[in-house]
């Protein structure tokens, strides 16, 4: 978090180590079991019980208390408008950062958390793969090779969906994504009805839009969102996570004769690796430099993560 820190005690960050963060726990209950914390991490992004204890029980007592702050807030609203038909909006938290650093197993990992606090929220998740825009568009538009990049996002649906949300309207879908296919699924909806608490997961999701000259309004995606979470890591070791992962994903899901990437499987380890590095230097690099890492200092909250996938840092925006 070198860029943080530079500017000293102007930074509006508090920096914690990982022992200094575990201890914010207090007396936060472990309602996850060692065989739920293995299924619902990745083969390629490890988190044990430990970890969960070490960074995840604070975050989720601190994301308990900004949760009964807007609860708080909210009643407070319907007083001052005296508008007892006043709808609670649900909570929502955006979560940032790179590809293959490990956004996924946290967004579950935190997601299973919220739920089993004492008031049993109702916890939902959605990543923003489905608001991709469809492979068909992409190739039409020569934006394949930036899969990913804000432009490859249809935003309006993103913003519809978001808003929709914040509304408090019931039944509100999102379009699916298939990894095996590499692509949205056409005609395929999840339905998000009225959670107390949403998980919004994607690469750019802290992304600012380019602001009009004539001073009209602009909504960003992260206008919505109630707190916001950046998983970081150096860029070499989110490069070293990327080429490992892709080089299992050539000994498993790739292949099935379904996978997009299932012409990789064929190839020689050392042909298959040099794809990989393509990709990586290409695309992901490039996405990460220019749109990812520059929303970093937008989240209220950055976890930076050491070579073993552990959180060896935090930083916490001051209130």
């Amino acid at each position: 978090m070198d860029q943080l820190t530079d500017v000293g005690k102007y930074s509006p960050y508090r920096f914690f180590s990982a022992q200094e963060w575990a201890a914010f726990r207090a007396d936060t209950p472990l309602t996850l079991t060692a065989d739920e914390v293995h299924r619902l991490s990745s083969l390629y992004e490890p988190i044990d019980l430990d970890e969960v204890r070490r960074i995840y029980l604070s975050m989720s007592r601190l994301l308990s208390a900004h949760v009964e702050a807007s609860q708080l807030l909210f009643s407070q609203r319907k007083l001052f408008f005296n508008a007892n038909d006043a709808i609670k909006t649900p909570f929502i938290i955006g979560m940032a950062g790179s590809v293959a650093v490990g956004k996924s197993t946290t967004a579950r990992i935190l997601k299973e958390l919220l739920a089993r606090w004492p008031s049993s929220p109702k916890v939902d998740l959605v990543t923003t793969d489905g608001f991709l825009h469809p492979n068909e568009i992409l190739r039409r538009d020569n934006l394949m090779e930036r899969k990913g990049f804000p432009d490859s996002y249809d935003v309006g649906a993103l913003l519809r969906f978001l808003s929709a949300i914040k509304s408090g309207q019931p039944n509100v879908r999102a379009p699916v994504y298939s990894h095996l296919t590499y692509d949205v699924v056409p005609g395929e909806y999840v339905t998000i009805d009225r959670p107390d608490i949403l998980i919004f997961e994607g690469l750019n999701v802290l992304q600012p839009r380019e602001l009009p000259k004539d001073g009209k309004f602009v909504p960003f995606v992260s206008d919505f969102f109630d707190f916001s979470i950046y998983i970081d890591a150096e860029e070499e070791q989110i490069h070293s996570w990327y080429i490992t992962r892709f080089m299992r994903l050539r000994e498993t899901a790739f292949r099935n004769p379904d996978s997009f990437f299932h012409r990789y499987s064929q190839l020689s380890e050392d042909a298959a690796r040099a794809i990989a590095e393509g990709l990586w230097h290409n695309i992901n690099l490039k996405n990460l430099r220019e749109n990812i890492l520059p929303t970093r200092p937008r989240a209220d909250l950055i976890l930076k993560k050491g070579a073993d996938h552990l959180v060896e840092e935090v930083a916490l925006r001051k209130l």
